[in-house]
């Protein structure tokens, strides 16, 4: 699993709305399909743990199926996709769980640890635990069903090696995920545990966290561990591979608590703290008689207004900031002004991921913020609710 800002995410197979067609998504790698609606993705590292795994398990098939010549490295390719499809299997219980709950999923991207499932939290400790265990759940009867089809295959044929082989793997990755520590499915489940128990989603997301650093630093020690006695360059896989599991654990857990964190100071970020006192001016009205009546009024921003004294613009402090001293008394605010789109408006009671997404879908600088009449408030400058949302991250006061 992993953590979203201000939201939470499942990752399963080593951790827990566009139209299907392989093509680049920015960040996102190819776009495979949507399976129940929900988009998947294959990031370019997954190409580097399939190549390993073709690499490693080729000499194997060769050993087993001398037959197979050059064949074998198609074999063993063909396993590391089984294998990911496997993966996928496991990503996608965490997702369609999570719709039956009603909660939105908004991608499952396979990549080289395995996949992550980006899901908006659970709003309660039963959900998240539902979420969290359909994926181990479902590989457990992956492996269980790749069990039962080798018993009824011959074990020395290749098919049945091959199914044999799915039937460990996806034992594995079920018993690894079932893990009590974040970012796994088990240290979701965990988390759960502890937030029904104390009834502080807090609480449960701090034991989970601080497992799963104890789990990253477990699994180095025993790819160390293992390792002692291979060759060299088995001994280097393993121990990279190790190493690599466990980075991902101890950032997966510390974000997650970060994540939390988060979540639990955002309603701190409110637009009426934040907005900054404003008066109205004409557009023809000099840069310099604006700013004069805006100090006497107290004023930080300036909101331009039709003759009937409706907003209809607002001036950019970028721009005031940018003319020279000497020219402002002969430069009119309109033309400093960016006109005032709908997305632009805010209600000044917003707060938190609300007040977020607003200033998500219409990016600018400046923002009206109005009363439930429609009457002006102020003005909201992008960068100040920038700086309140670093000071939050910092664990201080959102307003200053």
């Amino acid at each position: 699993m992993t953590e979203r800002s201000g939201q939470d995410g499942q990752g399963g197979g080593e951790g827990a709305a566009q139209q299907s067609g392989r093509r680049p998504e920015p960040g996102g790698g190819l776009l495979m399909g949507r399976p129940f609606g929900v988009p998947v993705y294959v990031s370019s590292s997954w190409f580097v743990i399939a190549l390993i795994i073709t690499l490693l398990f080729a000499p194997t098939f060769e050993k087993l199926f001398p037959q197979l010549e050059a064949w074998r490295y198609a074999v063993a390719f063909l396993f590391a996709v089984l294998l990911y499809l496997s993966v996928l299997v496991h990503e996608l219980a965490h997702a369609v769980t999570a719709l039956r709950f009603g909660l939105p999923v908004h991608r499952i991207t396979i990549q080289f640890l395995g996949g992550v499932s980006e899901i908006d939290k659970p709003q309660t400790p039963g959900r998240e635990f539902a979420v969290a265990a359909a994926g181990p759940a479902l590989s457990l009867g992956l492996a269980g069903g790749f069990w039962g089809l080798g018993l009824a295959l011959d074990v020395d044929s290749l098919t049945g090696r091959m199914v044999a082989l799915l039937a460990v793997s996806n034992l594995m990755v079920a018993v690894f995920n079932l893990l009590p520590g974040l970012p796994l499915d088990g240290g979701r489940m965990l988390r759960a545990g502890v937030w029904g128990a104390t009834k502080r989603p807090m609480a449960g997301t701090v034991a989970a966290s601080w497992a799963g650093r104890v789990l990253a630093v477990a699994v180095l020690a025993a790819a160390v561990w293992w390792s002692r006695d291979d060759g060299t360059w088995t001994r280097i896989y393993t121990v990279v591979c190790g190493g690599l599991i466990a980075g991902f654990m101890w950032t997966g857990a510390v974000q997650s608590l970060r994540a939390e964190q988060l979540r639990e100071r955002l309603p701190g970020l409110r637009a009426r703290g934040l907005t900054r006192r404003a008066i109205p001016v004409a557009a023809d009205l000099p840069l310099a008689e604006a700013l004069r009546q805006a100090a006497e009024a107290g004023a930080r921003a300036l909101v331009v207004v039709d003759g009937n004294g409706r907003p209809i613009a607002l001036v950019r402090e970028s721009r005031v900031v940018n003319t020279p001293e000497q020219r402002r008394p002969w430069v009119a605010v309109g033309p400093l002004a960016r006109d005032l789109l709908p997305g632009m408006r805010v209600a000044v009671d917003l707060a938190g991921e609300d007040l977020l997404a607003v200033l998500r879908a219409t990016p600018a600088s400046e923002y009206l913020v109005v009363e439930d009449d429609g009457s002006i408030y102020g003005v909201l400058a992008r960068s100040d609710v920038e700086q309140a949302f670093l000071r939050m991250m910092r664990g201080a006061p959102a307003e200053s």
